[in-house]
């Protein structure tokens, strides 16, 4: 790939969490950027910081319809397609199921209609969830999953697993390159306060003084990677050229409970909040544990943000955030009178 400017790349759910750290990442990278996102559960504030970078380039538009003729008729070549198209955490992609289901399939299709008119090398940011309530721990690529086809999840699990049979058989038909990265929990700034993911959960219940739930026994383990790292993990298997064609886990092999990431935080906002259980939801994994031996053999990548290191960053991030919505709340009501 030549170096400069010159190159472009689409990302597709660019002003996510995760889309809008890989939209830092490129420009950084010497990379035009080209974001299209619908903003269901994408945030133009997590991309206020880049409003005068030239290089970067806002599309309000959803994958599941046409794609803007714009992308296809411009002179500026893209030759990356990175598709971040889909609701993440389960109250937003339960919301509308049936629209997170076209997502991950409709979407998915158009993205690779497009990668292959711009004869542009594709990414497919999967999941963690395709491999369901895992039977075998940890989970590696070659695991199938066990995964509830008609549950509350399915409209995701499922969705991201027949996005990742499109991206297989585009390849396989010899219609273009493509990565596939299997996402394991990530966190850290510009997540959403509302996500309902635990760790946001967890930290704003915490600086608030409200109740922390947990669902279950809290006993059930995640393993957590903080943004940074995660983006590392796709540029790089973007940028890969060896012969390994399947999909890459990307996440923390490090495993604890919900009730030692509970404590943690406790510990580092000082908060005094009680714990109160909640059933567990329908189809929550019990565990979750990336084996994540084939990025290191092929992209020579792992984790390098210490857990303590990243929630101190994320608890600072959710801080600012609060104060400033008070602040607009104080003055919103000094306004009305």
């Amino acid at each position: 790939m030549r170096n400069g400017i010159d190159r472009a790349a689409l990302i597709a759910g660019g002003a996510g969490f995760i889309g809008s750290h890989l939209c830092d990442a490129l420009i950084a990278e010497g990379y035009r950027v080209v974001c299209v996102d619908n903003f269901r559960t994408g945030r133009l504030n997590n991309l206020r910081h880049l409003e005068r970078e030239p290089r970067l380039e806002i599309i309000d538009a959803d994958v599941i319809g046409p794609l803007p003729s714009t992308l296809t008729r411009r002179s500026l070549r893209i030759s990356r397609v990175f598709n971040l198209a889909c609701p993440a955490s389960p109250p937003h992609y339960q919301a509308d199921p049936e629209h997170t289901l076209l997502s991950s399939v409709i979407g998915t299709r158009n993205l690779l209609g497009l990668a292959e008119r711009m004869q542009a090398r594709f990414l497919l940011a999967s999941t963690s969830e395709i491999y369901g309530d895992p039977q075998t721990h940890p989970q590696a690529e070659s695991y199938w999953g066990y995964v509830n086809p008609t549950g509350p999840r399915a409209c995701y699990d499922e969705g991201k697993r027949a996005a990742e049979t499109l991206t297989f058989d585009f390849a396989r038909a010899g219609r273009g390159e493509t990565r596939v990265a299997r996402i394991f929990n990530t966190y850290g700034p510009r997540m959403r306060a509302d996500d309902g993911r635990v760790v946001s959960n967890v930290i704003t219940q915490a600086l608030a003084g409200d109740d922390i739930t947990v669902y279950g026994t809290g006993k059930q383990t995640r393993s957590f990677c903080y943004i940074d790292d995660l983006v590392d993990g796709l540029t790089r298997l973007m940028a890969y050229n060896g012969d390994y064609a399947g999909a890459i886990n990307l996440g923390n092999p490090a495993e604890l409970t919900v009730r030692d990431l509970v404590a943690r935080v406790m510990r580092l906002t000082g908060s005094q909040s009680r714990i109160v259980r909640r059933p567990l939801p329908v189809d929550d994994p019990q565990r979750r544990r990336p084996d994540i031996t084939l990025a290191r053999r092929h992209l020579g990548w792992e984790p390098k943000v210490p857990l303590e290191q990243g929630l101190e960053r994320t608890i600072a991030h959710f801080a600012v955030e609060a104060a400033a919505l008070a602040a607009s709340v104080t003055r919103r009501l000094a306004e009305a009178g």
